[in-house]
């Protein structure tokens, strides 16, 4: 049963023969428009989709007599907890078509005065606040108050407060006396999306049913029910794309029915296509989609972007594309670890095989990295005042990390100081067309081979040093040189030198050092010169490190300067200026010659 069912609320001209997408002729007496959401919100239990425990529990408890005196109903948007709590607030007081029953009905009629009065929202017995509007402990003092009396005209009186988290801290506590022990022809409904901001005193006095999301497939069907009853002609496929545009909440799928209709109406087209429901939500299509990450994942920057720029012309959003590439990124990983798993793409179409061949030349730390720079993608997208250029970007640094290695290989091969290695596992650059990706592996495959096989002849002599070590900046300098950057930093940073010649070296570490830097340093030392080395730690003792001579050195520098007149009259004169940095110029005199001497 449905409010269309009531007085005032149906439609006077009688159903036409067939779908049509074509409005109905005006009648005489037109009654005003009700939007969807409204003109089919259930009016009993038979009616509320996808709640199929809540109803069960509440059926029992009405069948057994053990009705709680409050419930706490939560959940997302548009699930139907203000419904179910009017629905409740009738069957507590259904008197029966014929005024005769005495006791709560699990399964109101529909037509006794108060069932007809609650839908109107005229029962003076049922009282309905909005919590958002009245959040003070005044508000709350009247629902008391009135709690004294009895019901005027009815088996109870119903206080439903509609998103009840935002009451105060003292509406909540004023609240909770009568909340526990309320009198006997007193119930409470109470409604919330914010389940966390309502106190825990307040919940354990309440029996809570926590409304789930609905279902895409279930939302769908109901929705192509509600379209078959107002005779429009719609796609299934339409319909499935409106259902998980929904996002669960059957008020969202209803507007956006709604929408459809309103946007094809009076149409030359017999049925509403997915086509048109795309292009009216702004919606990619899933095998561009596709399309689009294979292309990324691949490297091909420029066709990627391309197909990017082809969507959007086509009224694709920047962020529905991001959140698409994100929901991919999703189904594949789901794919790679759980086969058989089902998500974003529909189980039997091409587009779900096909993502599964693509899921299994890719690998988990590839997928989990693009699902990463994605997300930070969509922030950026989402925040932007130009989305159409962040997507972009987001997306040019996802094929540009498509070939990267893993992190722990990049690691290794800075911490080992191998120039070459870490030359051949720098990524590919992607192509923009080109040469094709095959290709292009085989090219990045067959480069380390010929820089780890030199010539025998150039091969370096083991039997003397490359260079002399003397200090520790010419150890820094000789790292650098090999392009050990990380070792060359962790000794600026945190070797704290204590003896050095020939063949031995001893420091004290910091307490940032890896614990490896030792055995690091030999192991280079030993490739690069040839020799054994023996590195040693100490416990205490040790000169500054290169950086803390550096900062020293600097210090210096400044204290110097500022004891110049000039530059003291200037920070006088400015209370609060510093010296920021001191830079040495070199001042070279050039002395010209004239023409005629240069000839001579």
């Amino acid at each position: 049963m449905d409010e269309r069912s009531e007085p005032g609320l149906g439609l006077d001209n009688p159903a036409p023969s067939g779908p049509s997408l074509r409005p109905p002729a005006p009648s005489v007496r037109a009654e005003p428009y009700r939007v969807l959401a409204r003109k089919y919100r259930p009016s009993d239990f038979t009616g509320l989709v996808g709640q199929e425990a809540l109803v069960r529990t509440l059926r029992n408890a009405f069948t057994t007599g053990r009705i709680a005196h409050a419930f706490m109903l939560t959940g997302v948007r548009g699930v139907g907890k203000t419904t179910t709590a009017r629905i409740i607030a009738r069957a507590l007081n259904c008197v029966g078509p014929d005024g005769k029953r005495t006791s709560p009905t699990i399964d109101p009629c529909g037509v006794c005065e108060p069932c007809r009065a609650i839908a109107e929202s005229r029962f003076v017995d049922v009282q309905e606040m909005d919590a958002a509007s009245r959040t003070g402990i005044d508000d709350i003092r009247e629902i008391i108050e009135g709690t004294r009396y009895a019901p005027a005209a009815a088996r109870y009186k119903v206080y439903i407060i509609d998103e009840v988290h935002m009451l105060s801290k003292q509406a909540f506590n004023g609240l909770l006396k009568t909340l526990e022990e309320p009198p006997p022809h007193v119930k409470f409904v109470f409604a919330t999306t914010e389940i966390r901001k309502v106190p825990v005193t307040v919940l354990s006095r309440c029996q809570r049913f926590d409304l789930r999301r609905i279902e895409t497939a279930v939302l769908a069907a109901h929705l192509g029910s509600i379209a078959e009853q107002e005779h429009i002609a719609i796609e299934p496929a339409a319909l499935s794309l409106i259902a998980r545009a929904a996002e669960g909440s059957v008020r969202d799928g209803l507007s956006l029915l709604d929408q459809a209709i309103a946007h094809h109406v009076g149409d030359s087209i017999s049925e509403i296509t997915g086509e048109s429901i795309r292009a009216m939500l702004g919606l990619a299509d899933r095998g561009r989609v596709l399309d689009l990450f294979e292309k990324l994942m691949g490297g091909e920057i420029a066709h990627a972007l391309a197909e990017f720029k082809s969507l959007y012309d086509s009224g694709a959003d920047p962020l529905v594309v991001i959140q698409d590439l994100l929901e991919t990124t999703h189904f594949l990983t789901r794919v790679k670890v759980a086969p058989g798993a089902e998500g974003f793409f529909d189980g039997g179409s091409a587009e779900a095989a096909r993502a599964v061949t693509m899921a299994g030349k890719l690998t988990v730390p590839a997928l989990t990295r693009a699902w990463q720079m994605l997300l930070k993608g969509l922030l950026e997208v989402r925040d932007a005042a130009n989305p159409y250029p962040a997507a972009e970007m987001a997306m040019v640094r996802l094929g540009y990390a498509a070939d990267l290695p893993p992190t722990e290989k990049l690691v290794k091969s800075l911490r080992d100081g191998e120039g070459g290695a870490g030359q051949s596992a720098a990524p590919r650059p992607p192509s923009g067309g080109g040469a094709p990706r095959a290709q292009m592996t085989a090219l990045a495959s067959e480069q380390p081979m010929l820089r780890r096989d030199p010539p025998p002849q150039a091969a370096p002599a083991m039997s003397a040093p490359a260079v002399d070590i003397q200090t520790l900046q010419d150890l820094v300098a000789l790292a650098k040189a090999k392009n050990a950057r990380l070792l060359s930093t962790q000794l600026e940073t945190n070797v704290h030198l204590v003896s050095l010649e020939r063949g031995r070296i001893q420091f004290r570490p910091n307490a940032q050092a890896p614990k490896t830097l030792a055995t690091d340093l030999a192991n280079s030392l030993r490739d690069w010169t040839g020799e054994r080395w023996i590195v040693t730690l100490a416990s205490e003792g040790g000169a500054l490190t290169i950086v803390e001579q550096r900062i020293a050195a600097d210090r210096a520098k400044k204290d110097a300067v500022s004891q110049e007149p000039f530059v003291r009259a200037v920070l006088d004169a400015f209370p609060g200026a510093e010296i920021v940095a001191v830079r040495d110029r070199e001042v070279l005199d050039v002395v010209s010659m004239p023409p005629d001497e240069e000839a001579n």
